[in-house]
């Protein structure tokens, strides 16, 4: 089985990831482009000291966490190498889902890293916009969340559809296949785990640290930077709350999705037809363009200061949006039915499924 027949939806699935990448790029230079003015010299100079103490604190952090993290993915993938390779197959299955596993991880402690980077450069921008107006700090804030949103679906596509389409070229069993690819969302998984685990304690440690130090002991304010404490519970936010949940978020697209994948192809009609063998990814993919068009309405007035009702437009434009997009991905692409099992599903029934 090849994928020559489905090529407009792998062009599809393809272009939409670099759309993402592209869009994540834009936004990253909206943020540096902003500079840092918080009225004199003297408060800018320290405005950017404690941001460096803190991206400085974020990247030691996070390089010690990848040491363990990479060390352990090595030994787990060797794990899978050999528990997987039963011999009743004419390819080593093992090695296979070894290097998706690895795949994942990778792909996982980059989107990681971009979050914490943009987050450690967003944060002193938007405090110095916050000065001026609530609307230009929400601006800064949103374009830097954006950067990690759009990466992180962008690079998690583009790595999914490539190893994808590698593994049925050279093998051409998709239901072999996608079991072998569901090694992907595993990786991510694991440096979630570390993300939001290890992350997680120190910020806590640092946090309760912070507190009994400076309020009980030495009757310093709360997040005052004067305690050293402070730097280190925020460089745990960073770590823990955005490249934690940036790897959580990574390995809940890529399990949700390879699970969809490993599923579908259990279904011969399915197995059969590459359009809806690829539609995990492609609703996805379809949600990207989806997600630009709603981040046009992310815009408070000069004077307003309310950022819920904001969020909360964008919650229903998106969702409008993209109740159409899957609408028209699932009638394009989707087969009339598929049996699963004894259970017989139809087109239909997909779609009601994931409006629901």
């Amino acid at each position: 089985m090849t994928f020559l027949g489905g090529c407009e939806v792998v062009a599809v699935i393809y272009g939409c990831g670099v759309l993402a990448i592209l869009a994540a790029v834009f936004y990253a230079w909206r943020v540096v482009r902003v500079p840092i003015e918080a009225g004199t010299t003297a408060q800018v100079d320290r405005l950017k000291e404690i941001s460096d103490a803190i991206a400085e604190g974020a990247m030691a952090f996070l390089s010690r966490e990848y040491l363990f993290v990479g060390a352990f993915a090595l030994a787990f993938a060797g794990l899978i190498y050999f528990a997987l390779n039963t011999g009743t197959l004419p390819f080593n299955e093992g090695a296979y889902s070894a290097v998706s596993f690895l795949a994942g991880a990778v792909t996982s402690s980059i989107c990681a890293f971009l979050g914490m980077k943009i987050a450690t450069m967003g944060n002193v921008r938007a405090t110095s916009r916050a000065q001026q107006s609530i609307g230009s700090a929400f601006r800064v804030a949103f374009d830097a969340g954006a950067v990690m949103g759009f990466g992180l679906v962008g690079l998690a596509l583009l790595a999914l559809i490539t190893i994808t389409l590698v593994y049925t070229q050279l093998l051409g069993k998709p239901e072999l296949v996608m079991d072998m690819v569901a090694g992907f969302g595993l990786g991510g998984s694991t440096v979630a785990l570390f993300g939001r685990v290890g992350g997680g304690i120190y910020t806590k440690a640092a946090d309760v640290g912070a507190d009994l130090v400076g309020k009980v002991e030495q009757g310093i304010p709360e997040d005052d930077p004067r305690n050293p404490a402070v730097i280190a519970d925020n460089v745990g936010d960073n770590v823990g709350d955005i490249a934690g949940m940036g790897a959580d978020l990574f390995g809940s697209l890529a399990e949700a999705t390879c699970a969809a994948l490993v599923i579908g192809a259990t279904a011969e009609a399915i197995a059969t037809n590459v359009d809806a063998l690829l539609y995990p990814i492609a609703i996805s993919a379809v949600g990207i363009p989806v997600c630009l068009l709603t981040a046009l309405f992310a815009r408070l007035g000069k004077d307003s200061t309310a950022v819920e009702p904001v969020l909360k437009r964008q919650l229903l434009i998106s969702t409008v949006l993209m109740s159409i997009a899957i609408y028209l991905v699932t009638d394009k692409v989707m087969v009339e039915s598929f049996t699963v099992g004894t259970t017989v599903v139809t087109k239909t029934g997909v779609l009601a499924s994931i409006l629901a």
